[in-house]
């Protein structure tokens, strides 16, 4: 056995398991322990100063220096109470990560600690040095971080940490939260309106997320014993093991010691954050796992999910292992998603996805309802490249997650609500009818939470009170696709309120109207709709028939952001320019090449360097095995089958590995991105992986396990 899989294996043996202790008994005695929250700030601050952050908040009203300034003061005051020493602006550039520039409270030429408003409010990293696509060049260095007031500020480690937006010197978004908030804002807008066709009283809409997010955990020894999985986050080599997830008996299993302590121990840290983590279960993988949260405002929820991720990862550090976030770390066994749970709610406090005992409301649920069909109908493609990724697209469509075709699963029953609403026809009323009776609305009602199975293959599955969009994979940033679904429904609504509108201005009685609109819709958008198995060719060859997209590849997928009904989607609700967009193109085929080179790479030097060498050793031995029989007259041919078979496997590795090699050098020399970020994935990810993968599996299972260099999954997958 190789020096490096010994020691690990070694390692692990010797691990110890250490008790978690909480700060208390009850969480209410520590949950958002580390937040300048809303009641630390009313405390901390005069109420008129507390009123205009209140308004910064809710109004978007701007926050003047002065207020800035006594803002600053208390908030430093706090954290110093706390034995804090530096401050950051933590932002959300377009790296996939968070990023964090540390700032000492001490002035030394006054000798005291300082925060000003100023400091507060904005500071100024390197805008070049962050993916940019192009908009800042090497020499034109600055951007702004802006504080968003909307997101609380906290403290992470021994650092004051303060959410922010970061732009460019000119004002373009460089990372995911500015579009998100602009997005945000827009649907607040447009669903305002539409609700007020319903209650007068509603004068605004809060956008609710919560996230389910899904890991894997190993121990750290092992992980660093894996170059593929340190380098690229998922393992480019690796047979299944005997025994993977086939029996079933992971899911929702007794959860291993050394995770449980280490769940135990992450969820202290994000509930002292703010947090509301809620529950936790081991998922269908072995070694994979699940966290959620409850439901929060859609910009505070997608900063908790960013900032959930980080303290999973420096707290796994503790406890000697590793997460893994990547959407698909072992061939073979389920990937990871992280399936974004969104709904809207009133400023009267009723979510229009709910179903109610009122018929009126029931109305405002089929409109909000048939009017998101609608836009997931009409913007298939934009959803589908909001989730689009390098590891998304091993996960999708393989038969343990949605496939990259967009669906709506609605459930029987609500589907025949839906049908009979379309197939009404001319909706008469006479005075003193009960409209509501004549349509079936009134029996709305019977639809409740959980009277409808839910389907795992749908991507966009509604689930009694909300969407669950479940094809968003489990490293990625949530305001991505959660900005495009927020912008797509904000459009639709607009467009709906419009036609209503038109229709009233006409004549029409208010409520037929909305119904006649309705109908109009539900009949549009019905190829959308989709009830049975997603993982099925039949639906495939289903969904073509219907003209429903089904695009397999990122490379390919990321078109949809740049067609002109895009930019001009974006440009009218004031998301993003032209030039944004293009920007963000460019950066999103340039990181799926960067992570196609890396992982080609890997496959190359793991390949040559370890895996063929251990297989030319092999090979020696039963050379001189086979010789050794032949000189006793012994039958040696069975040798000669396995000698046979791994010198095939050898020259395949070799070989396709060569020709890899030559092959991306010739796509590197590709000049327009998206060009080069195809042929990375049909001529280089397409063509060589899997076959020399096959080759590099085939011969673990024939080598001895001693000679094998590479840590097995069976050593990897069943911590305990």
């Amino acid at each position: 056995m190789s020096n490096q899989r010994q020691r690990a294996l070694d390692v692990v043996q010797n691990r110890t398991t250490d008790r978690v202790i909480a700060p208390s008994d009850k969480i209410s005695d520590f949950f958002a322990a580390d937040v300048f929250d809303t009641n630390k700030m009313r405390s901390a601050l005069a109420p008129e100063t507390f009123s205009k952050v209140q308004n910064a908040i809710n109004k978007g009203k701007k926050i003047d220096v002065e207020t800035a300034n006594q803002i600053a003061s208390a908030v430093k005051t706090w954290a110093l109470s706390k034995g804090i020493t530096h401050y950051t602006h933590w932002f959300q550039p377009l790296t996939g990560s968070t990023a964090e520039k540390h700032d000492s409270f001490f002035n030394a030429q006054k000798g005291v600690e300082i925060l000003k408003g100023s400091a507060l409010i904005q500071q100024e990293p390197d805008a070049s040095s962050f993916p940019n696509g192009g908009i800042r060049s090497t020499f034109e260095a600055r951007g702004y971080t802006a504080w968003d007031p909307s997101s609380p500020i906290f403290i992470w480690g021994r650092t004051l940490c303060i959410p922010t937006v970061f732009v460019s010197y000119t004002g373009e978004a460089l990372d995911y939260k500015t579009p998100l908030l602009k997005a945000s804002d827009a649907i607040n807008k447009t669903a305002t309106k539409v609700c007020q066709l319903f209650d007068r009283n509603v004068n605004g809409m809060s956008i609710s997320l919560g996230c389910e997010q899904e890991y894997f955990v190993i121990d750290r020894a092992l992980y660093n014993a894996r170059p593929d999985l340190v380098m690229a986050g998922r393992t480019v080599f690796g047979h299944h093991p005997a025994r993977g997830q086939q029996l079933d008996d992971h899911y929702f299993g007794s959860i291993p010691s050394r995770v449980y302590n280490y769940m135990k121990d992450f969820e202290i840290e994000c509930l002292k954050l703010g947090i509301p983590v809620s529950t936790r279960h081991n998922e269908v993988a072995p070694s994979q796992f699940e966290v959620a949260p409850l439901f929060e405002d859609i910009n505070i929820a997608t900063d908790h999910n960013s900032l959930m991720m980080d303290v999973m990862d420096r707290v796994a550090e503790r406890h000697s292992l590793k997460v893994l976030f990547h959407e698909k770390p072992f061939a073979g066994l389920n990937g990871s998603g992280k399936h974004n749970n969104w709904s809207l709610i009133t400023s009267t406090g009723v979510n229009v996805f709910q179903p109610s005992s009122s018929a009126k409301e029931n109305l405002q649920f089929l409109t909000f309802l048939v009017n998101t069909i609608k836009a997931i109908h009409d913007n298939s493609g934009l959803l589908r490249a909001s989730i689009a990724s390098a590891g998304n697209d091993h996960r999708l469509g393989a038969n343990e997650a949605p496939p990259a075709i967009m669906s709506v699963f609605l459930g029987s029953q609500l589907t025949a609500v839906l049908d009979a609403l379309e197939n009404n026809g001319d909706l008469q009323v006479d005075k003193g009818d009960n409209m509501y009776m004549k349509l079936g609305i009134d029996k709305i009602p019977e639809i409740i939470l959980d009277n409808t199975d839910r389907n795992r293959t749908s991507p966009f599955a509604f689930t009694g009170n909300k969407f669950e969009f479940r094809a968003v994979g489990s490293d990625q940033n949530v305001a991505e696709p959660m900005t495009v679904l927020n912008l797509i429904v904000a459009k639709q609504l607009k467009e709906f309120y419009d036609m209503v509108s038109q229709r009233i201005d006409k004549g029409e009685d208010k409520k037929i109207a909305i119904v006649n609109e309705l109908r109009g819709y539900i009949k549009a958008s019905k190829a959308i709709r989709f009830e049975g198995d997603g993982y099925s060719q039949d639906w495939e060859d289903e969904a073509e028939k219907r003209g429903l997209p089904n695009v397999k590849q990122s490379a390919r997928a990321l078109d949809a952001y740049v067609t002109d009904s895009a930019k001009s989607l974006f440009q009218d609700f004031n998301v993003m320019s032209a030039l944004e967009l293009e920007a963000r193109n460019e950066i999103q085929h340039e990181n799926y090449i960067m992570k196609l080179q890396i992982e080609a790479r890997l496959i190359s030097e793991l390949g040559m360097t370890q895996v063929v060498p251990a297989a030319l050793r092999y090979q020696t031995k039963l050379m001189a095995n086979g010789t050794g029989l032949a000189e006793f007259g012994l039958d040696n041919s069975h040798v000669k089958t396995i000698l046979e078979k791994v010198n095939g496997h050898i020259n395949t590795i070799q070989t396709q590995i060569v020709d890899m090699n030559k092959e991306r050098g010739q796509v590197n020399k590709i000049e327009d991105t998206r060009e080069r970020a195809i042929a990375y994935s049909e001529r280089i990810k397409g063509k060589y992986f899997d076959a020399i993968r096959v080759a590099v599996d085939k011969l673990e299972l024939l080598l001895d396990d001693e000679d094998w260099p590479l840590l097995k999954y069976r050593e990897m997958l069943f911590l305990r």
